[in-house]
C-alpha cells in the first residue's frame, strides 16, 4: 500500500451514509483490482473521481468482506539501537500469539534500526489496536506503523 495507514481504530458504518468521495473510491480500487483498468488515472475517469480523494481515501476506506478475510498485517518500527530490541520486540509479538511471517532489519545508523515484521495475526489474543498500544509503549520502539495488511 502506498500510504500508510493511520493509527486508530475501525468502524462498520452502512454504505448508504458514506460520502460520494469514498463510494468512488471503493469503485475504483475494485476497477483496479480486477484488472479492468491499467491505471489510477483510468479508473477515477470511469468512476468520475477526482485523483487528490482517490488518495486520500484509497487506504482507509475498504469492503468489509475484505478486512474480515485479511489476517496478515504489516508493521513498520524505529526502533532505538540497543542489545536486545529486536528480541524484546518478538517476545512481545509472539506472547500474543501472532506468528512472524517476515522479518526485515536494516542497518541501524545514528542509533537508530528501521525494522519492518508481517504478521499472521489469525490467533491474535488482544485486539489489534491493543497490540500497536502495547507495541507502542516499549521504552525502545519511537513508532510503529500499520504498512498495509493482506489475505
Amino acid at each position: 500500500m502506498g500510504k500508510k495507514l493511520q493509527d486508530g481504530k475501525f468502524y462498520l458504518v452502512r454504505e448508504d451514509i458514506l460520502p460520494e468521495a469514498m463510494k468512488k473510491t471503493l469503485e475504483a480500487k475494485e476497477l483496479l483490482e480486477r484488472g479492468k483498468v491499467d491505471s489510477v488515472w483510468e479508473a477515477v475517469q470511469k468512476v468520475d473521481l477526482s485523483r487528490s480523494a482517490f488518495y486520500k481515501y484509497r487506504d482507509t476506506v475498504f469492503p468489509f468482506h475484505t478486512i474480515v478475510k485479511e489476517r496478515i498485517i504489516t508493521l513498520f518500527f524505529h526502533l532505538e539501537d540497543r542489545s536486545g530490541t529486536l528480541s524484546h520486540l518478538l517476545s512481545e509479538v509472539a506472547t500474543h500469539h501472532c506468528n512472524i511471517l517476515t522479518i526485515h532489519q536494516t542497518i541501524p545508523l545514528q542509533g537508530r534500526a528501521n525494522v519492518t515484521l508481517s504478521l499472521n495475526v489469525t490467533d491474535l489474543t488482544i485486539s489489534l489496536d491493543d497490540l500497536l498500544g502495547k507495541l507502542r509503549r516499549l521504552e525502545f520502539v519511537e513508532k510503529v506503523e500499520v504498512l498495509g495488511s493482506g489475505a
